[in-house]
């Protein structure tokens, strides 16, 4: 809990708030219960897709709390369009540089600089490092895709257990995809809570480095002796491993090698879109409106164009200058686009389940009730976020309702603060990953790990990364 003295993050009684509940209100938090175990079941038990699952929900909670379902679709339709207009085009763009970036070998020639320069006990501060520097464009299931055969690779080099090296890197992964924009649930609390961009990305680099030293190398001593030592030939990722260690040896191998980005050619694309995001920060707090330098950064650092001047330069570092060729940059561009849209529906279905909460009243309510409960904002949306990835396995959909719950509660919040609030809520977001969460399996199986096993290190990481993520965000609270 923060303390009462922390400036614009506890609310302070007022009126009415703690009184007694109406009976609308009773049926308003039945209708919202309702709907949020509507999903849950939708999505664990009958393993709808999250998209309709959503819109279902949507429509539960207009019926039971008695929303006028003209409202209730006007409402649902409206958060569809404002969250695919503010994040659908992020997600596009940062796919099409993920892409990129995996196609060409410039994100295996990151990792393979990093870590052939550490051994022993470093290698897995390399592997958390090279994780979370690959992970900023990404999402994190295409970052797994491309980490953990290198993961594993590492791990029989240097004979070390599996998990020494592999829990820093899903360490630098998560933590990414979770505190820190252009990511998904990041970008959603953002535009949720109208927060700002830039300050979002300062805090979330600020509270996600000492998250990834405790949840990625220091916890990974911890349970390192809890999976597989290493990899055999019966494992079913041992056919991935040997294709992603390769062969110099084989045909072909040194003009592969000629035409894969340089490692400073990649850093410098996969950084580009965050250096320019900041700098527009940095002009916001430094210079004036009108200022040549200022409006020129406060232009190139809007998410859009910094993402889209990221993909331009792509294109040209990551495919025409190594060969790639029109016709392959086009080929991986289109590949790119396809599996995002399922990404992209979940994500605008939860923008109208949030707005449909949002327009029903219980965002209010709840509001109502912590303001009189003299309830942390910072921890009731972490809260909430926990319950939320709890039910559903989603981080997206957790981020996106909790996000919508505590929104009302924004405007009595500093830009710092609302700031620290979307790191809070994208923390509880990643809070246990069990078995309804398809991050959970993709790990036991790469890592051909027990589903006792994969709880005892996976999910405990990640709620390692949620408490400190928190954490983190409330301390810092307590200095801006």
């Amino acid at each position: 809990m923060v303390p009462s003295s922390a400036p614009g993050v506890v609310l302070a009684a007022g009126g009415a708030a703690g009184g007694a509940a109406t009976a609308g209100s009773s049926r308003l938090i039945l209708a919202t219960v309702l709907a949020i175990a509507a999903v849950v079941v939708l999505i664990t038990w009958a393993k709808i897709n999250p998209f309709l699952a959503l819109m279902i929900g949507s429509a539960v909670l207009a019926i039971a709390s008695g929303f006028n379902l003209d409202d209730a679709v006007t409402s649902f339709a409206k958060g569809v369009g404002d969250t695919f207009g503010s994040v659908g085009v992020l997600v596009a763009l940062g796919a099409i540089i993920g892409k990129l970036l995996i196609d060409s070998g410039g994100a295996a020639q990151v990792v393979d600089r990093i870590v052939s320069r550490f051994t022993g006990g470093a290698l897995p501060w390399a592997m958390a490092g090279a994780a979370a520097l690959v992970g900023l464009p990404m999402f994190f299931e295409i970052g797994v895709v491309l980490l953990i055969p290198i993961v594993l690779m590492v791990a029989r080099r240097a004979r070390v257990p599996v998990l020494l090296v592999g829990i820093p890197a899903l360490a630098g992964l998560s933590v990414l995809h979770g505190m820190v924009p252009p990511h998904p649930g990041p970008l959603v609390a953002i535009s949720a809570l109208k927060a700002d961009l830039g300050l979002t990305l300062a805090f979330g680099l600020i509270c996600a480095i000492p998250t990834v030293i405790i949840a990625g190398p220091l916890f990974g001593r911890v349970v390192a002796h809890v999976g597989p030592r290493e990899i055999t030939p019966d494992s079913p990722m041992f056919a991935e491993l040997q294709a992603a260690a390769g062969t110099r040896e084989a045909p072909g191998s040194e003009e592969r090698l000629r035409r894969t980005p340089s490692f400073w050619v990649t850093v410098g694309t996969v950084l580009l879109p965050v250096v320019l995001m900041l700098a527009r920060a940095v002009a916001e707090i430094v210079s004036a409106k009108g200022n040549p330098v200022h409006d020129a950064l406060f232009v190139l650092g809007e998410p859009v164009v910094a993402l889209l001047l990221a993909t331009l330069v792509a294109m040209f570092t990551m495919g025409y200058s190594v060969g790639a060729g029109r016709g392959g940059v086009g080929d991986t561009i289109n590949a790119s686009l396809p599996p995002m849209a399922g990404t992209l529906l979940i994500i605008a279905a939860g923008g109208g389940f949030k707005q449909t909460l949002v327009d029903s009243g219980v965002g209010k309510l709840i509001a109502s009730y912590a303001t009189g409960a003299h309830l942390s904002v910072l921890l009731l949306g972490w809260a909430v976020a926990v319950l939320i990835r709890l039910a559903t396995g989603s981080a997206t959909v957790a981020t996106i309702t909790a996000a919508g719950i505590v929104a009302p509660l924004a405007a009595q919040l500093t830009p710092a603060h609302l700031a620290l609030l979307v790191i809070a809520v994208g923390s509880g977001s990643l809070f246990f990953s069990h078995v309804n969460d398809v991050g959970f399996w993709m790990v036991k199986q790469y890592f051909g790990m027990t589903v006792k096993q994969t709880i005892l290190s996976w999910s405990l990481m990640e709620t390692v990364i949620s408490v400190c993520g928190l954490v983190f965000a409330v301390l810092l609270s307590l200095a801006v």
